[in-house]
């Protein structure tokens, strides 16, 4: 490898082509799709990717690297130079529906993810690889200590499965950790009854702002009143000393709609 990563964009460049393999199985690609790829770096999974669908984007914020990836002269590799959190996706994403197939930067991982939710609807299959923490709490289910707020985000948009758990030696350089691959499929709508999403959102993050409080105090605390949350939690059917981390989907979808005044009751 002819190339120094630089510490400040977090590269750690996947080598191992049995994980590249089981990435690409897991995203079941067609000649037809179209596929974002985050952080590409030196392109292992791009080259595999290029021959085998319609079009690759690749968002890549190190400019060496951007014109590394140009230097293939691909007829369908389009590269997207700028940081994926601040270039606009509506822009340049102009056909969707995309597979989204990527190495996430670990130091951006959970930030990405954020807006992926955000963009949803540009997306139909995500295969991602996370440091194994991430992944670990993503797959996570209520009352585990794992069980948090991208659990709660991304279930309930997604079936979520494990595809791969990755060495450090899979990388260069390795990194400190074990990584994991996860492909999400998203659902024809959510999991649960959600009607206003943003407030469901502002609901699930109180509950989880402050773990070691019970959920009643932590919501307080998040600026929620004591008589409105206490009037929600009679009506969502929710022990308010319960904590956060032991609420379902199907619980914080009941307690949101019961605090939030712009729904019916």
């Amino acid at each position: 490898m002819d190339y120094r990563p630089k510490k400040r964009f977090g590269q750690n460049f996947l080598r191992d082509h049995h994980i590249v393999q089981r990435i690409l199985d897991a995203a079941a690609l067609l000649p037809e799709d179209r596929v974002v790829e985050i952080g590409p770096g030196l392109g292992v999974l791009t080259d595999r990717l290029l021959p085998r669908v319609r079009e690759v984007r690749a968002m890549e914020v190190d400019r060496d690297l951007a014109e590394r990836l140009l230097q293939r002269e691909a007829d369908n590799l389009v590269v997207l130079e700028g940081d994926a959190l601040r270039l606009s996706w509506e822009d340049l994403l102009p056909t969707p529906p995309y597979k989204l197939v990527a190495n996430l930067p670990y130091n951006i991982s959970s930030q990405i993810l954020f807006r992926i939710l955000d963009h949803r609807r540009f997306f139909g299959r995500l295969v991602l690889m996370f440091q194994k923490e991430v992944g670990d709490r993503l797959c996570a289910s209520a009352g585990t200590k794992d069980y948090g707020i991208l659990s709660v985000f991304c279930q309930l948009w997604y079936d979520i499965r494990r595809v791969a758990v990755v060495p450090p030696g899979a990388f260069n350089p390795p990194p400190k950790v074990y990584s994991v691959v996860l492909a999400f499929d998203p659902l024809s709508g959510p999991r649960v009854p959600v009607e206003d999403e943003a407030f469901f959102r502002r609901v699930v993050k109180g509950a989880f702002s402050q773990r070691r409080k019970t959920l009643r105090n932590a919501l307080i605390g998040s600026g929620f009143t004591a008589g409105d949350l206490d009037s929600a939690m009679e009506v969502a059917r929710i022990d308010p000393v319960r904590r956060g981390e032991t609420l379902s989907l199907e619980e914080f979808a009941r307690l949101a709609a019961a605090l939030n005044p712009t729904e019916e009751r």
